[in-house]
């Protein structure tokens, strides 16, 4: 949000901005985006794990959620901008709070086991991504 120069209104945005990290650092999320619903090849690359105790979380109350909006979705989640998520939409996301132990993986109607299993990983790892 922005908005004409003034203390007050410096003020606000401060305000909103403390809030959003302060958020952030609650809520954390990770999304996968594929341009026009092909999968990299780079998802189908092996990886090692994180050591369980180097994971975000070790144990996950894990729950997905079907969603017509999920690019608009997802995409809000992470702060992508609008013009960004109109070229490259999200297919899929995880939503994770650490201190609750709780993963919300969040998929369109048409999924794929791929996109699945990389949103899993970021409910126990975070953010992976190079």
């Amino acid at each position: 949000m922005k908005f004409a120069i003034s203390k007050y209104c410096i003020t606000f945005i401060m305000t909103l901005k403390g809030l959003a990290v302060a958020f952030l650092m609650l809520t954390l999320s990770g999304c996968q985006v594929m341009g026009g619903g092909v999968i990299p090849a780079s998802e189908y690359e092996t990886f090692t794990p994180k050591s369980a105790e180097q994971r975000m979380m070790k144990e996950v109350k894990l729950r997905w959620e079907v969603r017509e909006d999920v690019a608009q979705f997802c995409a809000q989640s992470i702060g992508m901008g609008r013009e960004q998520a109109y070229i490259t939409p999200p297919v899929a996301c995880a939503v994770w709070h650490v201190a609750s132990k709780e993963c919300v993986i969040v998929t369109g109607t048409r999924t794929n086991h791929v996109a699945l299993g990389h949103e899993v990983r970021h409910c126990f790892e975070g953010h992976f991504h190079k």
